[in-house]
């Protein structure tokens, strides 16, 4: 940043860089790129070493898992980037780009958890971060089960694990701790002591299976169930389901259609974001768009994401 071209360059790209202006004069929040929310204990170390090198008394835990360093002088980036370049850590982006993924723990060490959703973060943190989408901003989450702590419906891509069981009977001693364990009333015991499992109520949650003494109860299949056009913001949409039981070696290339046809749809349009872009045109659009490489795993239909009432304006007046 030493000529004045080059400062104003940087000036006009800092908040896609991750450098976000704040209330004071040359004062900036620094955010940090944490796939995941796994950040490494040493690391975690030297970011303090360096964030108190530079000034700053105190750092902020954002919803998306970031790290972000607060009342950072313009004059100390070139400094601050390169001490947190040596400690490893990378900054993160903002502006009309793929952010960076936000994970729970996932099967790793979560007893809840079906899939690693830990891994899948990393994978698409490596592989997509960054990208530009042309449009607006593209937030991406993965929940381990459908619990659903990362909230799949709130992000413009949302990833919740999900399990289908199957039963061997042979090995069931008709305890009923499946059926007293199911809180979708998907299991319910027979005639003859055993387990009669509805399809039609399951969600997939895999409590059956783990509350299983003899392992009678299986994973016949597990994967993603993955929700697209959610957002937060002014005019909140909740996402819903273009995809069941997507296995984590697809999320990539999922991703990346979502993505083309999301760059095609919101040609012209401004800064929009891709639930509204789904609104407009209809589910059965991105639906038929996916099913080209994804037949196995895209519904035949599917409800558009859903606009939410604020309830602010006419509903509070008197």
């Amino acid at each position: 940043m030493s000529d004045a071209k080059e400062t104003k360059l940087d000036l006009n790209n800092l908040k896609t860089g991750g450098f976000i202006k704040e209330r004071g004069k040359d004062q900036f929040t620094v955010r940090l790129r944490v796939p995941g929310g796994r950040l490494p204990v040493t690391r975690m170390r030297k970011i303090a070493e360096v964030a108190e090198k530079h000034g700053v008394e105190f750092v902020h835990l954002s919803v998306r898992q970031s790290v972000e360093l607060i009342h950072v002088n313009y004059n100390n980036f070139d400094g601050l980037v390169k001490d947190l370049e040596g400690a490893g850590q990378k900054v993160a982006s903002c502006g009309a780009r793929v952010r960076v993924p936000t994970a729970c723990g996932g099967c790793e060490y979560n007893p809840n958890g079906l899939m690693d959703a830990q891994a899948s973060a990393f994978e698409v943190d490596e592989k997509l971060f960054g990208t530009d989408t042309d449009h607006h901003k593209f937030k991406i989450s993965f929940s381990g089960c459908p619990i659903d702590c990362f909230k799949s419906y709130m992000n413009d891509v949302g990833f919740q694990g999900v399990a289908y069981p199957a039963l061997d009977k042979e090995a069931c001693i008709s305890c009923g701790l499946c059926a007293k364990n199911c809180g979708a009333d998907a299991i319910k015991m027979g005639g003859d002591a055993k387990p009669v499992f509805d399809q039609a109520n399951c969600i997939y949650c895999g409590d059956c299976i783990k509350s299983c003494p003899t392992e009678a109860w299986k994973a016949a299949k597990s994967g993603y169930l993955v929700r697209v056009g959610g957002k937060g913001g002014h005019n909140p949409i909740l996402g819903t389901m273009f995809a069941l039981f997507l296995p984590a070696d697809a999320v990539v290339d999922f991703l990346k259609e979502v993505l083309a046809w999301y760059k095609v749809k919101a040609a012209g349009l401004g800064r929009t974001r891709i639930g509204d872009i789904i609104i407009k045109e209809g589910a059965d659009s991105l639906l038929d768009h996916l099913r080209q490489k994804f037949p196995d795993y895209v519904p035949a239909t599917s409800l558009p994401p859903q606009a939410l009432n604020t309830q602010v304006g006419k509903w509070n007046s008197k």
